[in-house]
């Protein structure tokens, strides 16, 4: 914890000190703190939600999901940025990391590779460029995450090479990866992963966005590749209404050598009503099919295929302050949730928060 807390007030003593020409240069120093109690109506005797859900994951408790600090630096020519994280959302989503690596939430230097064009070359530990929804609750239209967001990357560590046209409608990225949510390698891989994103945003209400994964996620000796793509699009109708959709599909090798493959998919539509600048609702609809427990844990027998709706309500208490709740409801044709130690085909939670950021 004292190598954690030198690192970052010694960032932001350097950002400070270059802080001299604030034309060239800007420091950004900020915080998020994201409070939550999930009811989930399962009554779970470890009060703990469901095993492919990573964030709002005890249940019957108050707690932190999320909260960190952050200090970004960005001049003319570089960028950085470093944030170091807590909560049950990195316990649930850092558990393979080892020692400090299991707090950094991002750390990440850029420099720009053209004095006329925004082509820029950034390396280290970044958000996922893969789905709409991040970990930082109060920037997505739910509370809580979607499946199809809860099973794919979060976090990733490695290089991007990124490009986003002078009208700014395009953003375009390569990146070279250590892998499918890691920080540090997964023993005996020595492959590294690629992955692309493509951004179209062809005016500020309508916005397109195709990513994509591809590499080995075992040690070579067991190796199968994955290939993985996510679409999505954001249209906002108007100042009130706003749809959201998304769509992932992944294959997998069956074993090593084989030109078989395994998949997944799924999909998540949200739909979004502001009737008021400081309250909105959302409504979800969801399905996740993982036939052959890919991505799944193993646990949820007959492979893996749930539909969930959810109805969410948000209030803008201050500009900086959001409280949220939302009521989920997530249904299978197997009875692989269980309700008070008895299988069941459905889980009932409800999930309150209060977020701030700052």
């Amino acid at each position: 914890m004292r190598k954690i807390t030198f690192l970052f007030f010694y960032f932001s003593a350097v950002a400070v000190n270059a802080q001299t020409d604030s034309s060239k240069q800007k420091l950004k120093l900020s915080a998020y703190l994201d409070m939550y109690d999930t009811y989930d109506f399962a009554n779970p005797d470890n009060h703990t939600r469901p095993t492919f859900l990573y964030n709002y994951t005890r249940t019957n408790e108050v707690n932190l999901n999320l909260g960190y600090i952050k200090a970004s630096l960005v001049e003319k020519n570089v960028r950085a940025n470093l944030a170091f994280a807590t909560g049950t959302y990195m316990n649930a989503n850092y558990v393979n990391e080892v020692g400090v690596m299991k707090n950094v939430f991002e750390a990440n230097l850029g420099v720009k590779l053209s004095s006329k064009k925004a082509l820029w070359i950034d390396a280290g530990i970044f958000p996922s460029h893969i789905g709409f929804e991040s970990a930082i609750s109060n920037d997505c239209w739910t509370l809580t995450r979607s499946i199809l967001a809860e099973n794919s990357p979060y976090y990733e560590s490695g290089v991007r090479l990124s490009y986003t046209t002078s009208n700014e409608k395009w953003y375009l990225s390569m990146l070279l990866l250590n892998g499918w949510q890691v920080i540090n390698r997964v023993d005996g891989n020595n492959a590294l992963a690629l992955g692309h994103q493509v951004t179209f945003q062809p005016s500020q209400a309508v916005l397109f966005n195709s990513s994509s994964f591809i590499g080995n996620v075992y040690a070579d000796s067991i190796s199968r590749m994955r290939y993985f793509h996510n679409f999505y699009t954001v249209i906002q109708f108007s100042s009130k209404w706003g749809i959201t959709t998304g769509f992932d599909i992944g294959l997998q090798q069956k074993h090593k050598y084989s030109n078989s493959l395994n998949n997944w998919y799924g999909y998540v539509v949200i739909l979004q009503w502001k009737p008021t600048e400081k309250n909105a609702i959302g409504l979800r609809v969801e399905n996740y099919n993982d036939p052959n427990n890919i991505i799944i844990p193993k646990g949820f027998n007959n492979g893996f295929n749930t539909f969930g709706y959810s109805l969410n309500y948000d209030q803008s208490i201050l500009p900086n302050l959001l409280w949220r709740i939302e009521a989920r409801y997530l249904y299978n044709s197997d009875n692989y949730f269980t309700n008070n130690n008895m299988p069941v085909n459905n889980n009932v939670s409800i999930c309150t928060a209060l977020q701030m950021s700052f």
